[in-house]
């Protein structure tokens, strides 16, 4: 499991992917764009599974696409190819059935700020580095990612990121929004832990609700609505709803099973 590429791990109702290519700073091979969207989509079928960490190995999260394939991969030939296997691997973080948090340290640069865009929570060692290089290689970054990035730095700071290809420091990425928090060198890890605990310990069906519910409200789609709205509705008459009420009552702690 050392040597595979992506390492995945289920431990009391949280999953974990590691990106594991800490000779190459993390860089993500076409298969591997591939496998994070399998991977994720598993992982989002598992009831077992309530909260998703996604991190690297090493110091670096991800320095983005491995830039050695692009003659023979991202060609113009196929191009369009290469980037819709992005576009999956955005959208299957994304669209995660359970929240996905990013733990962030050193590089974090152009598909790697991608992925940590479509995730739900991001957190950040102090060393991290951001920077979205499209504009340096003469790239065009996919709008499905565009809109990630958008929601999560705000369109000001998408659009110096994007039209600079200039580096951020963790403390500015964190004024932006695009952190939740900055953690300490040697703690980051442990930190993420704990959120994610606490996630999987909440009601899965109220979880599930409120991120249908905050990416409506950012969407402003109609079928986003409603598909908020029928999740919140399958919250009044569930089991959970019934034990969260008892626990309350008992005043000891709820023990949710996600019906």
């Amino acid at each position: 499991m050392e040597n595979e590429p992506l390492i995945v791990k289920v431990t009391d109702n949280v999953a974990s992917i590691l990106i594991n290519r800490p000779q190459k700073k993390n860089a993500i091979t076409f298969a591997m764009w591939q496998a994070l969207s399998s991977r994720f989509e598993a992982l989002s079928t598992d009831p077992s599974v309530r909260a998703i960490t996604l991190s690297g190995t090493g110091s670096d999260f991800s320095a983005g696409a491995d830039i050695a394939e692009f003659d023979t991969l991202r060609g113009s030939d196929n191009a369009r190819h290469y980037e819709a296997a992005n576009s999956a691997a955005f959208a299957s973080i994304r669209n995660a059935r359970v929240p996905v948090i990013a733990a962030l340290q050193g590089i974090c640069f152009g598909g790697g700020f991608g992925l940590a865009a479509a995730a739900d929570l991001r957190l950040a060692t102090p060393d991290a580095l951001f920077a979205v290089p499209a504009a340096k290689l003469g790239l065009a970054y996919p709008q499905d990612a565009m809109r990630d990035i958008v929601g999560a730095a705000g369109p000001q700071m998408a659009r110096y990121l994007t039209f600079t290809g200039n580096r951020i420091d963790a403390e500015t990425a964190l004024k932006a929004g695009f952190l939740l928090d900055i953690v300490a060198t040697g703690e980051l890890e442990r930190r993420v832990a704990e959120i994610a605990a606490t996630i999987a310990a909440n009601a899965p069906l109220s979880v599930r609700a409120s991120k249908l519910a905050i990416h409506a409200e950012l969407s402003g789609n109609a079928t986003d609505v409603e598909l908020a709205r029928a999740a919140g509705d399958r919250t009044f008459n569930s089991a959970d709803y019934a034990e969260g009420r008892a626990a309350f009552q008992a005043r000891r702690k709820a023990e949710f099973v996600g019906l």
